[in-house]
């Protein structure tokens, strides 16, 4: 099997007090939330999936799907991921050469593998159970208030996300409890003007459309995610969450700048300089 989530079961007798409290909802009730997380091999990876693993270990009901962008899985993933203590599927797929130019989206093909095993492992089941996906990059950090929210999304939910875009937040415009228009830093004439990080879909919207996946052939950089979710859904059926759009329950944190030193001579091996979602990577 590809890793359960489970309660934490116990026998034995329990005091009058505890017995007396309401009922809560049995785990086993809860949409299972699917996490499709790609990663790839630097410096910072083992850093920013333990911050992410401490997160989604305190969500019920939760199935990781960790995809490393690479042609076998690697020792430091497999040994993570055997250590992180939640339900947690290891696949591996590499981009191939001549899509990792500069200004290409990344990613592609991780996710799509995430979505192939995803309905692999619903394709022979009587009936699917209740399940959301959602696409979380190992850059980001997450509220756990957000996956309470997402769990009972219809078809396509929607949020704000914070320090993306060259802006504080970006965020869905709602109205009437409507999207109606998205407060964006960057091509607010995109579809679905919406980072990957803000949206989650149902699961039962990916089983009933098998062939929506991440295109590459004809896809432009920043319209990853419209060309995805204008396969499944439109802007008028979108479900806003967080408040209407008002709260930021997600950060984006590719805002920041690395050195790295060689230990032995002291000597600048190179500077990674992020922003937002545009990577460059100098030699000295």
């Amino acid at each position: 099997g590809s890793g359960g989530s489970g309660g934490s079961g116990g026998g034995g007798s329990r005091p009058a007090a505890e017995r007396a409290s309401p009922p809560r909802r049995p785990e086993a009730a809860l949409p299972t939330i699917y996490a499709i997380t790609p990663t790839y091999s630097r410096p910072v990876q083992k850093a920013e999936l333990t911050r992410l693993a401490n997160t989604l270990r305190q969500v019920a009901r939760l199935h990781w799907i960790l995809v490393e962008d690479a042609a076998t899985r690697s020792e430091l993933v497999s040994r993570f991921v055997a250590g992180a203590g939640l339900p947690c599927t290891h696949l591996h797929v590499p981009t191939p050469r001549r899509y990792k130019r500069p200004g290409l989206p990344r990613a592609t093909e991780q996710r799509n593998a995430g979505l192939a095993w995803l309905r692999q492992r619903h394709q022979h089941l009587p009936a699917p159970q209740p399940g959301v996906l959602f696409f979380a990059d190992d850059d980001n950090t997450y509220s756990l208030e957000l996956f309470h929210e997402m769990r009972t999304t219809r078809k396509v939910s929607v949020w704000p996300v914070g320090l993306v875009g060259g802006r504080r937040y970006e965020r869905p415009v709602v109205e009437n409890g409507k999207v109606v228009g998205w407060y964006t830093g960057w091509r607010a004439d995109r579809p679905f003007a919406i980072d990957m990080a803000g949206f989650a879909v149902s699961l039962q919207v990916i089983l009933s459309h098998p062939k929506a996946v991440f295109k590459r052939r004809g896809s432009q950089p920043g319209m990853q995610e419209s060309d995805f979710l204008k396969q499944i859904t439109t802007v008028e059926e979108l479900e806003p969450k967080a408040s209407n759009c008002t709260k930021v329950p997600i950060y984006f944190l590719k805002r920041f700048s690395m050195v790295f030193v060689d230990d032995r001579t002291n000597k600048v091996l190179f500077c990674r300089f992020l922003y937002g979602t545009h990577e460059q990577k100098r030699s000295i």
